[in-house]
């Protein structure tokens, strides 16, 4: 049986993963409509030159890591708590 603290600390991860998918989702959104509208005024406008793509690239590496960090993102192994533990505790000496 787990016990309560561990619980309440799954909960909380749970909690903080579920947020950051919905934040994904929401970013992607904003991103599939502005990059849209943007499109649309190109071929409206009748420009030769294919300019989205600045937006559309540079928007979308910070939308690769929004999804890396909401799927992908491993979680801390408890060595590695352990250890930025210890430096905090080094570095306030």
């Amino acid at each position: 049986m787990i016990d309560p603290d561990e619980k309440e600390q799954l909960r909380a991860t749970a909690v903080e993963r579920l947020k950051k998918k919905a934040d994904f989702k929401a970013h992607l959104l904003a991103y599939v409509l502005v990059n849209t509208f943007i499109v649309v005024i190109w071929a409206v406008t009748g420009a030769h030159f294919f300019w989205p793509v600045f937006v559309i690239f540079g928007w979308g590496i910070g939308l690769v890591f929004n999804a890396w960090d909401a799927y992908r993102r491993p979680e801390p192994t408890e060595s590695q708590i352990q250890h930025e533990i210890d430096q905090l505790r080094t570095a306030q000496r």
